[in-house]
């Protein structure tokens, strides 16, 4: 079983990590982006100003290509299991910066290396419901992130006009080929620097709340363009 494992793991890293991108890469030129709302943050952006991409795990797949679109290249916590080396390699290609760490693994780490990406390159995306849940509810990262560097917290929602749902405790989702993908950018918010621990909840929850609705009004625009058809 272990030497299995550890053959699967070379696989994964030394022969299949190229041409899982190119097949990664292909499918995407199947998926139609329609970008919305983005004019304040790449405003924001250009006058150097910092943000955090605010996404849910169920939906982040569709925003892969973000970096390649806007030519912005954001850091994005990758975890330090042995997957993560191979999900790693893969962004890196995509035009993303990986750090790693989880909120289950290499935290602080993880944090760390954050606070210190954003500093750099003034731009992250942070997953803040992952990797294991609760769905929908925002981890103390992404406050804490926003507090340590004076970024602007940015709502990312992405909604699929046909998707894949999986049966994972997400119900992650994956766009069906030559289907849409709609990438609404919401508008920025900043978190106080200093908060006692009933302010920082009472933000986090603020916060979780906008991102909930964001979502259900980003679903919405498909029954609203009768399905995209």
């Amino acid at each position: 079983m272990a030497l299995a494992k550890e053959v699967k793991y070379f696989l994964l890293r030394r022969i299949l990590n190229y041409p899982a991108y190119c097949l990664l890469h292909l499918y995407a030129k199947t998926i139609r982006l329609q970008f919305e709302g983005m004019e304040a943050l790449l405003e924001h952006l250009e006058k150097k100003g910092r943000a955090i991409l605010a996404c849910w795990h169920q939906r982040f797949f569709g925003g892969f290509y973000f970096p390649r679109v806007y030519r912005r290249f954001p850091c994005i916590m990758i975890s330090q299991s042995r997957d993560g080396d191979f999900i790693a390699q893969i962004v890196e290609r995509m035009g993303w910066i990986p750090v790693r760490g989880s909120s289950t693994r290499g935290w602080k780490k993880g944090l760390e290396g954050m606070i210190a990406g954003i500093e750099q390159h003034g731009l992250a995306a942070h997953i803040v419901d992952g990797p294991t849940g609760p769905p929908r509810e925002i981890k103390p990262g992404l406050i804490y992130l926003a507090q340590k560097t004076g970024a602007a917290i940015c709502g990312a929602y992405i909604s699929y006009q046909n998707p894949w749902i999986f049966n994972s405790w997400d119900h992650f989702m994956v766009p069906k080929p030559f289907s849409k993908v709609l990438i609404h950018a919401g508008p920025l918010k900043w978190v106080p620097e200093e908060m006692d621990d009933a302010e920082f909840e009472k933000v986090r929850l603020r916060i979780e709340q906008e991102m909930i609705q964001g979502y259900d009004e980003a679903d919405r625009y498909w029954n609203q363009q009768g399905m995209g058809k």
